[in-house]
């Protein structure tokens, strides 16, 4: 099965826990709001394999729960 993730960059406050938790997913932009590398974040790439479990690493670590995730694409 894969995933799909984004972060909300409206409620992001740049603490950089999905990036400690995820690095091969998420990164910081010049302003250090994360947004999901593999399509800059768009969210219609999925996750799959051994980045899932990562990605609900940095899901469950972020703060203001700004990084999400779906069945669907965004």
């Amino acid at each position: 099965m894969c995933y799909y993730t984004k972060v909300d960059r409206e409620t992001c406050i740049a603490c950089g826990a999905c990036g400690i938790s995820a690095p091969d997913l998420y990164d910081c932009d010049d302003d250090c709001i994360a947004y999901f590398l593999k399509d800059n974040n768009l969210g219609v790439t999925p996750v799959e394999g051994d980045q899932i479990n990562a990605m609900f690493d940095a899901y469950e670590e972020c703060p203001t729960g700004s990084v999400k995730v779906s069945k669907q694409p965004f």
